[in-house]
């Protein structure tokens, strides 16, 4: 069963999975959220692991850094593991003056730079959304815990350095709060699949500020969207 790129076997990986950038947050989550976790995977360092949250199985993996990237380990996972639910959990930087480190966003839909949909020969530009079920059930559980969170559009990236000035001016100019670089590929493998997929981002610094979190920041502290992540399994 086997992959290029995951060395699990049949039944390692849960139907549900959360999808850190770093596999060193996989690790952490692992390690202080899910109860008796077991390391499914190590090729090139992108660490996974299942165990269980609340008595029900768990996955959690990291995906790199990028749309290929995530493009290749969603894809993998939902055709060769089965993997149903694909919640991401990762960093973004805020377009939005109203947005500040630590705050937390519920991507409803993601807009993009990348030519990642071509491969599907659409007519047109594709949309790409989270699965409702996933969203309105993430609002909930925000709502019960008393976890403020936003619900909007979010841009996902082919570029981390670009020469363009103030570019980030545009977007949030149509309403888009934050960009990372992941989930528009997700929305797309999973849509094709006809599974479910949802990003849930946390600000980890700002473009209109300045502000910043440390990587140790980004590892370990943001918890909140993991405790929102682990009650949609």
């Amino acid at each position: 069963m086997a992959t290029p790129h995951i060395t699990a076997k049949k039944g390692d990986i849960a139907e549900t999975i959360l999808l850190p950038g770093d596999p060193l947050r996989a690790k952490f989550i692992a390690e202080n959220f899910l109860d008796n976790p077991v390391q499914f995977n190590a090729v090139r360092n992108m660490l996974g692991f299942t165990g269980t949250y609340k008595g029900k199985p768990v996955s959690v993996m990291g995906t790199g850094m990028g749309m290929p990237s995530m493009g290749i380990y969603s894809y993998e996972l939902i055709h060769f593991y089965g993997v149903k639910n694909l919640i991401r959990v990762g960093s973004c930087g805020a377009y939005s003056d109203k947005l500040d480190l630590y705050d937390i966003i519920l991507a409803m839909g993601a807009c993009t730079d990348s030519n990642y949909a071509k491969q599907y020969e659409l007519p047109g530009t594709y949309s790409a959304i989270a699965s409702w079920d996933l969203l309105y059930k993430a609002k909930q559980v925000a709502d019960e815990k008393n976890i403020d969170v936003v619900v909007g559009n979010i841009l996902s990236s082919d570029l981390f350095y670009t020469p363009q000035e103030d570019v980030h001016k545009k977007w949030a100019s149509m309403n888009v709060m934050a960009v990372e670089m992941e989930a528009y590929a997700l929305y797309c493998n999973a849509a094709y699949a006809g599974v479910n997929a949802l990003a849930i981002l946390t600000v980890s610094d700002s473009l209109v500020t300045g502000k910043k979190a440390t990587p140790e920041e980004r590892e370990k502290k943001f918890t909140q969207m993991m405790e929102i992540a682990l009650e949609l399994a």
